[in-house]
This record gives structure tokens, C-alpha cells and sequence, in this order.
């Protein structure tokens, strides 16, 4: 998080597998939460196909930072302190709220335990090695899309399965992810909304995956209550939701204007990172709606989730040109 990550590359040492770096995980995050959307939507055929690209890419970078742990431990250990490290927390996290959507709960279960280990080891290092910056990017709001996305899954698996013990685990999650994010946006830089890459959207994307946190723990105490038991809870976590989805719009809305004024049409594998918080919106409002009964929500969640696949398609053009270059030159 240097002073001058407004306009530098995302380094990529070398060719071929060795060029992956711990953002690609921002790829299976924008991936995993729109096979998401896209099931809540009624498109349970993209949604099945994107959960299998997902997964197959999810597999791909387990393999490639297990093998560089192995044989590069040095560069391993410097990628694990910086925050798109982090994505490798969230992707694993998302998966497993598909799966639990899918009823495939012991799938479900051992992805969000692995994703815990995975935060538990990654988020203190980045939160200390990288804590004494003055100004930092978008990627250092990963602190809180990898906190909330532990609430999430916590939530689904609570409801589908009618058993309270993660609601108070994933509620602490919840709040913790916006604390964080709080202190993140202190020492923003905004400038990045003008010279950014692609992450500076992920402080879009914390505040929509907090607000999808909100809005399946809501489901879930509604679940596990009963309907005759509403309580205090519920009416917090209801209203927690739709503000956090109200600031998500307004964040995208901000996010989007200044792309336009300042266009930034190459590709970066920091763009997927971009396409992630208009997946994580999309979802968010598509689960508030269906949860609070707000119509108007559902509808915004089911046109922003059209808008966020075509972004996807877009940078995975862009993904397979700039592969294609690569190939040519070597």
C-alpha cells in the first residue's frame, strides 16, 4: 500500500502459472457470488454453469499457491501479507454459501471451516504488516469482504437448518466486518476512484456483501424464531440490511461516474474485482427483497444481475486477450 499504488500495474513475475498473484482470487469471488445472483434471479443454468468455472478456477489457484508455498516460500509469504490475499478467504467463503443454497450443507460446511482457518491465519498478518500505511487502495477493504463473507454462509446454513448456534458467531462477524471497514475508510484514498485499476470498487463491494450478511442473518432468526417471534433482532438486522443496501447503490453509483469520467477501458486483472460489487449488490438486493418483502429491491437485484454478467464477460474477454498476447509473444 504504497504511496504511488494509484497508477502502478499489478505485477505479474514471470509467465505461465507463475504469473498468478493472490488478486486472480478476486476472479472466483465475481464468479462465485453471480452463479449466486443468478440463482436467486430463477437463471439456475448460468447460475450451474458459473458455479463450475468457479470451482474448477478455485481448484486451480489452490493448486498454484500450494506449490509456490512449497517451492517459492519467500514470495508466498510476502503475497500472504498483502490484502488481495485475502480473496482467497472470500472466494472460499462464497462457494460455500452457493453450496448451502444447494442444499450440499457437509460441501457447504467444510468450505466456510477452511475458509475460518484461512482468515484466522491471513487477516491479523495483513491487518499488522500492512496497519501503519498512511493512504491505501481498494484492496485493503478486502478486510471486511473476507470478515462478512463468514457471516454469510453462517446465515444460509442457520436457516436452512434451523439451528441457532452460528447466528451469534455470524452476527459478531457482521459487526466486525463494518468496524473494520469504518477504519479502512478513514485512511482511503479516493483518488483511486479517479486513477484506480479495477479495486478501488471493492469499497463498494464491503458495504453490499455486509448488507447480504445482514439480510440472510435476518432470514435466518426469522427461520429459527418462528413467525409468532419476531423480536428485536429481526427489526435491527431488516433494517441494517436495507441501509447497508441503499449506501451499496449509492457507492456503485459514484464508483460508475467517475469511470465514466475517467475512463480506464485496458484491462487489469484488478478488474475483477470490479465486477465483484456489482454481483455482491445484485445479491444483496435480490436477498433484502425476498426477505423484507420489498419489491422494488428484487427488481433492482434482478436487472443489476444482467448488468454484472455482462461486466463479467467483458473482463474475461479482456482476461483471454491479454492471455492470448501473452502466448504470442513467448
Amino acid at each position: 500500500m504504497d504511496g504511488d499504488h494509484r497508477r502502478r500495474p499489478e505485477r505479474c513475475p514471470g509467465g505461465g502459472l507463475d504469473a498468478v498473484t493472490p488478486a486472480h482470487g478476486a476472479g472466483v469471488m465475481a464468479t462465485g457470488v453471480l452463479s449466486v445472483g443468478l440463482s436467486s434471479a430463477g437463471a439456475g443454468r448460468l447460475s450451474a454453469a458459473l458455479l463450475v468455472v468457479a470451482v474448477g478456477w478455485w481448484l486451480v489457484l489452490a493448486v498454484v499457491f500450494a506449490a509456490r508455498l512449497v517451492r517459492r516460500p519467500e514470495r508466498w509469504s510476502s503475497e500472504a501479507e498483502s490484502p488481495p490475499a485475502l480473496t482467497a478467504v472470500a472466494a472460499t467463503a462464497v462457494l460455500g454459501t452457493r453450496f448451502a443454497l444447494l442444499g450440499r450443507y457437509p460441501v457447504a460446511w467444510a468450505l466456510l471451516a477452511l475458509a475460518a482457518v484461512a482468515w484466522l491465519g491471513l487477516l491479523p498478518v495483513v491487518l499488522v504488516r500492512r496497519g501503519r500505511r498512511d493512504a491505501v487502495p481498494g484492496s485493503a477493504f478486502l478486510v471486511t469482504v473476507a470478515t462478512e463473507a463468514l457471516a454469510v454462509p453462517g446465515g444460509v446454513l442457520a436457516a436452512a437448518l434451523r439451528v441457532e448456534w452460528p447466528l451469534v458467531p455470524s452476527g459478531c462477524l457482521l459487526l466486525l466486518g463494518l468496524v473494520l471497514y469504518a477504519l479502512v475508510l478513514t485512511r482511503f484514498d479516493f483518488g483511486q476512484l479517479r486513477d484506480g485499476a479495477g479495486d478501488q470498487w471493492i469499497f463498494c463491494g464491503a458495504v453490499a456483501i455486509s448488507a447480504l450478511a445482514a439480510a440472510r442473518l435476518d432470514a435466518a432468526v426469522r427461520r429459527v424464531s418462528g413467525p409468532g417471534r419476531p423480536g428485536t433482532a429481526v427489526t435491527v438486522l431488516d433494517e441494517a440490511a436495507l441501509a447497508l443496501l441503499l449506501v451499496s447503490f449509492a457507492c456503485c453509483l459514484a464508483a460508475l461516474c467517475c469511470e465514466v469520467r475517467w475512463p480506464r477501458p485496458r484491462y487489469d486483472v484488478r478488474r475483477w474485482s470490479t465486477v465483484f460489487p456489482l454481483g455482491m449488490t445484485a445479491s444483496a438486493a435480490l436477498a433484502t427483497g425476498q426477505t423484507s418483502g420489498l419489491r422494488w429491491a428484487a427488481s433492482a437485484g434482478r436487472a443489476l444481475v444482467w448488468v454484472a454478467l455482462a461486466a463479467w464477460v467483458v473482463v474475461a474477454v479482456g482476461a483471454l486477450r491479454r492471455s492470448g498476447r501473452k502466448a504470442v509473444t513467448q
